[in-house]
């Protein structure tokens, strides 16, 4: 009996040796596994692997465990095999892939499926009633300079270049929470953190090069997940920027594609004509149509072809990992309106298919609200041409171009001033849900609303002031809070500028009350106080809304609940105006008070009241 359990000691060290053999010889025949791990439980079962290496697809392959394959794909190119296998009813485990030539297994790769979160697919998302931090993590916050150049990416840390990477990581961004949570922002919106390995200009990591893998120089995937923990502790939001567009030049399948149509090519560059209107334009020719889906955004970024099930499939499954990995909390989407209409919308309803709640926002950047309603869940503009993105929200740009030119404007007139703010909203109708639209004076890819009105404080207060009061998402883009501004036509380096302290050896530190100018405490501080005040009305997060048509050019607004009621009083004239509370009648009703949230001001509502020129009243009806 002892000999039979020596020999079987053996035997077992044999197999294990062998194993580790195998999985030694993997690493040279496998070099990239896609997705590196999957989780047990989706709503979806099957999950596609890119296995990629040395003439792949000339093995056989099975699995272990009684694992189903439902399906193996070769392409033209060797080097790729997509695996689907199927984990329905499947426990969280470790897999083995076995690859075989003439039924001779040559190498095996370990395989996890994992565990998911609790409640994973039910996971709350961002909404009205939140507030979002928009920065750019490399102009940010340096937090470990060790990681300002790292030896696998090419581009180093220049601070003196305004297209150069500076040196921002994640590890400063966890270190300014305190400060981004003051302001009252409950949810984080980062430009995309995954490895960009441009040899210039990599900062704004729009071309990515792995989209498995956090760039190196903002950290590792770990550092990732302690911000999304840290969030999570303050209750507060993690949004990942997504990219389903394009990939950078430096993309690894890029230098190798696994097909020829994987990419749009025409052959090879074409750029598209910006031109987003000829996605549902009746009368757009066809090579308009296509240039614009099709052609690339800047020739160092390849156009990915959605309509490519691959494609297609690939991005799904990268973006249901990121949110299962890293606990995120929603999406914004970049150039959503460039994709291939139908592929987005796919990858979109795959996504809020497995969580339900999951709130995504798509860049759509277009001058007319019909045009943007278009590309809305549910949109009845795009019922017209029997289209549905699927997409819960989009992003308010019109608002942002009325903002940018009202104030200005002083003079009351017929479509000029506060007109325009007013013009903007009649619009609603257009919207399936006004409530889920994102709101912003500015972001990463325009002028600076401060550069606009050349920090004109009280310009900003009325900006501010209807953006934390009106339907929607409010968006708050780093550094508008202390004043910053910039010029665009002088480069996108101007608009996104270092936050002045998040670097060792500034002058100038605005992260602490001590260390900010005069100017950017009184930016900071107003900025604070109004979206804190945000925090404790639902009113304003998903009341409705009631608004008058300008007088003088003073706009007056009501959002409301069975529950409470403020009124909003904006006055974009030089001079101070009587507010004559009768004419507002409808939605005064019994009301007798109306207290200023940010002063604690009362103003008797049974007879007239002043609003200075150039000033933003919020009132709690009481």
């Amino acid at each position: 009996m002892m000999d039979l359990f020596i020999k079987s000691k053996k035997l077992l060290k044999i197999s294990l040796f062998m194993v580790c053999f195998l999985s030694i010889k993997c690493w040279s025949q496998i070099q990239k596994t896609e997705p590196p791990f999957w989780y047990a439980g989706m709503k979806n079962p099957e999950v596609q692997i890119l296995f990629y290496g040395k003439n792949i697809a000339e093995n056989e392959v099975s699995v272990s465990n009684g694992i189903p394959i439902k399906a193996v794909q070769k392409t033209e190119n060797p080097n790729y095999l997509f695996v689907t296998i199927d984990t329905k009813n499947a426990v969280p485990q470790e897999l083995l892939f076995s690859f075989s030539k003439n039924k001779k297994v040559t190498f095996v790769k370990k395989y996890a499926l994992k565990q998911r979160r609790a409640n994973s697919a039910l996971r709350q998302s961002y909404d009205a009633s939140d507030m979002i931090y928009l920065l750019m993590p490399d102009r940010f916050a340096n937090g470990n300079p060790k990681n300002d150049n790292e030896k696998s990416v090419t581009e180093k840390a220049n601070r003196n270049n305004p297209s150069g990477r500076h040196g921002g990581d994640i590890t400063g961004i966890i270190q300014n929470l305190d400060y981004i949570q003051e302001l009252g922002a409950t949810a984080l919106w980062a430009t995309p953190l995954c490895e960009d390995n441009d040899a210039q200009g990599s900062y704004h990591g729009y071309a990515q090069s792995d989209v498995y893998r956090i760039d190196p120089r903002y950290g590792r995937n770990e550092d990732y997940l302690k911000l999304s923990s840290a969030l999570h502790q303050r209750k507060m939001k993690l949004i990942m920027d997504y990219v389903t567009n394009h990939w950078g030049m430096e993309h690894w399948i890029i230098k190798d594609l696994p097909a020829y149509d994987w990419i749009h090519q025409f052959p090879g560059y074409a750029q598209t004509n910006y031109r987003m209107t000829t996605q549902f334009d009746i009368n757009a020719s066809k090579i308009d149509a296509k240039l614009c889906a099709d052609g690339w955004f800047v020739q160092s970024m390849p156009d990915l072809n959605q309509s490519n099930p691959l494609v297609l499939n690939y991005l799904i499954q990268n973006a249901i990992w990121w949110i299962e990995y890293a606990d995120l909390d929603g999406f914004r989407v970049d150039t959503y309106s460039y994709n291939d209409k139908k592929g987005i919308a796919k990858w979109t309803k795959a996504i809020t298919d497995e969580y339900p709640n999951f709130n995504i926002v798509g860049e759509v950047w277009m001058p007319d609200q019909a045009q943007m309603a278009y590309w809305q869940k549910d949109s009845k503009v795009g019922a017209m041409q029997n289209f549905n993105s699927h997409l819960p929200s989009v992003m308010d740009f019109t608002l942002m171009d009325a903002l940018a030119v009202a104030f200005n404007e002083n003079q009351s007139d017929w479509d000029k001033g506060l007109m325009k703010v007013y013009n903007n909203f009649t619009n609603d109708f257009l919207y399936p849900n006004t409530n889920n639209l994102l709101t912003f004076v500015e972001n990463h890819d325009t002028n600076r609303f401060n550069e606009i009105y050349q920090k004109d404080f009280k310009k900003y207060q009325m900006a501010m002031s209807i953006l934390a009061t009106v339907r929607g998402i409010p968006q708050l883009y780093y550094g508008s809070e202390i004043g910053m501004a910039g010029n665009k036509t002088q480069g996108d380096g101007a608009i996104r500028l270092d936050f002045p302290g998040g670097w060792e050896g500034d002058s100038n530190n605005a992260f602490s009350k001590i260390g900010r100018t005069g100017e950017q405490q009184q930016f900071f501080e107003f900025t604070s106080q109004l979206f804190q005040w945000r925090k404790t009305n639902e009113a304003v997060h998903f009341g409705k809304m009631t608004h008058y048509v300008p007088e003088n050019n003073v706009y007056v607004y009501f959002r409301f609940t069975d529950a409470k009621t403020v009124m909003v009083v904006v006055n974009n004239s030089l001079a101070s105006s009587k507010i004559n509370p009768k004419r507002f009648q409808e939605n005064i009703k019994n009301f007798k008070i109306g207290k200023d949230v940010l002063t604690g001001k009362q103003f008797e509502l049974s007879g007239l009241f002043e609003i200075e020129g150039q000033s933003a009243l919020i009132l709690e009806l009481q």
